[in-house]
């Protein structure tokens, strides 16, 4: 019975690989998508059924949106991608869903400010030394 099993895998393995290939190369996209006012995010309904919800404010040209610009979206692309055109603003499905809501130089610039924004008890200690020591040292000219 083990040979049976082991001939009907091989059969169908070649077939099965090229079907889980071509699905994982498949990229996801939008069937739908709008604006939570409530909770300040873009709702994405996705074409495998997912559900994917994002804050608004950290897309590179969403950040100083009106509610009333940021519910006007669009898809485009056959929903490879967002676009709201009051604002000519764009952003791809495959990025939001990996995190990229901009160019690198604005993920960068938007990490250091949420990164300074935080506070901890090493942050408050070295503050404090830093007093005691006159402060942070001026920068050279």
């Amino acid at each position: 019975m083990a040979d049976w099993i082991d001939e009907e895998i091989a059969r169908h393995f070649d077939a099965a690989k090229a079907r889980g290939a071509a699905e994982m190369e498949r990229e996801v996209l939008a069937v739908a998508a709008r604006y939570d006012r409530r909770h300040g995010r873009v709702v994405v309904d996705l074409d495998n059924g997912c559900v994917f919800a994002f804050p608004a404010r950290q897309v590179q040209g969403l950040e100083n949106a009106t509610a009333t610009e940021l519910a006007d979206i669009e898809l485009v692309a056959d929903g490879y991608a967002l676009h709201w055109p009051r604002i000519n603003a764009d952003i791809r499905v495959e990025g939001a869903l990996a995190g990229i809501f901009g160019s690198q130089k604005w993920m960068q610039r938007l990490a250091a400010s949420e990164a300074g924004s935080k506070t901890s008890a090493a942050k408050t200690a070295a503050a404090r030394e830093n007093g005691k020591k006159g402060g942070r040292p001026k920068r050279a000219a």
